[in-house]
């Protein structure tokens, strides 16, 4: 091959699958038997029930509920009966200690008139003007019984709606938790796995299948870790297809290594390549670097062979052992940093054959 200058693009290839961007698993919100809706691989719409879950305990909850509910609202309207009768005893009370009040103001106004010309008895004045007095204290304290029995009243009316709010909130919770028993897809897809069997007992939290959206499709690579640290977000990545190649872009990377690999996810550009399945092997680019006019040379078994130190430079027939020093490597190019220069030409394949000899005649 011949050395020349050129744009390396520092590149890894991966292997990876299809696999669905929103696969979620549902579970069990409580002790149930499963009355299973689905069967593995139908598709389904957002919204169909997939399952029902038969709960005794979580309906005659909600039952208790709905009677405790209902009790408090007849006690309220109960309540507010009374609270009106009672207003209106003080209130009659009231306005009778008012009436009482003006009519010994009134006796009192006609001793005054008559008292002058000496008619009636100085004690019999003065029992009438006590009477207005006794009157008035009444009158005023009827008036203010009248509007604490008002503030007592309300007061036992919001004690009582509270009562009853709480019942509410108690039965909405109660019924939710049954309309949860009924279990429906939360987006469009296929039923993936059913972990689950028709009529079998299920705990609470306990898993019982998996949706996959089939509309949301990602690639899953398994990039092996020597190259985890040159990955970052958002870096492009050619995916290969059986109907060509896809571009896209790293999305997340797993904060694990496993088997000396991390995996990282894809996400496609623009419209989503159609034909695509679950779990579908694929083969994927991801352009790490590009690194314009460098001097640069095919990639071959020279690199490992020569642990990229050495290299064999062919010149008259004569394949010469010379020391190089390497940089950046790509899938199919490797980055040449001294030793060689352009218009060069070496060995890059079979240099294992050489045995390390300083010069080879090459026919």
């Amino acid at each position: 091959a011949e050395v020349g200058r050129g744009t390396l693009v520092r590149d890894a290839s991966v292997n990876g699958r299809v696999v669905a961007a929103v696969s979620p698993t549902l579970f069990a919100t409580a002790p149930a038997i499963v009355n299973l809706k689905v069967a593995a691989g139908d598709t389904v719409r957002k919204g169909d029930v997939l399952a029902v879950l038969e709960s005794p305990d979580l309906s005659d909850a909600l039952k208790r509920e709905q009677s405790t509910y209902e009790q408090l609202k007849a006690e309220v309207a109960r309540q507010q009966i009374l609270s009106r009768k009672q207003k209106l005893l003080a209130q009659r009370e009231a306005d009778t200690a008012e009436i009482e009040r003006l009519s010994a103001q009134r006796t009192l106004e006609r001793y005054d008139s008559v008292g002058q010309v000496g008619i009636i008895a100085k004690i019999d004045y003065q029992k009438a003007k006590d009477a207005v007095n006794s009157a008035q204290i009444r009158a005023s304290h009827a008036a203010q019984a009248a509007n604490l029995e008002g503030d007592d009243v309300a007061l036992a009316i919001r004690t009582k709606t509270g009562e009853m709010e709480r019942a509410r909130l108690a039965m909405a919770n109660a019924q939710r938790r049954v309309d949860e028993l009924t279990v429906r897809a939360p987006v469009d897809g296929f039923i993936g796995t059913l972990n689950v069997q028709n009529r079998m007992m299920v705990a609470a939290n306990a898993p019982l299948m998996t949706l996959v959206d089939l509309s949301r499709l990602e690639v899953e690579l398994e990039v092996p870790e020597t190259y985890v640290s040159d990955l970052g977000l958002g870096m492009n990545a050619e995916i290969a297809l059986p109907a060509g190649t896809a571009t896209g872009k790293l999305t997340a990377l797993s904060p694990e290594v496993v088997k000396n690999q991390v995996l990282a996810r894809v996400r496609f550009d623009g419209e989503q390549p159609q034909g695509l399945r679950q779990s579908q092997r694929v083969t994927a680019r991801l352009l790490i670097e590009e690194k314009p006019n460098v001097l640069m040379v095919s990639r071959g078994p020279f690199v490992e062979s020569e642990g990229g130190r050495f290299a064999y430079v062919v010149r008259d027939g004569v394949a010469t052992r010379t020391p190089i020093r390497i940089g950046a490597t790509s899938v199919s190019a490797v980055e040449i940093l001294s030793g060689l220069k352009p218009g060069d030409r070496i060995v890059v394949a079979g240099t294992d054959a050489f045995e390390n000899a300083a010069s080879v005649s090459i026919n």
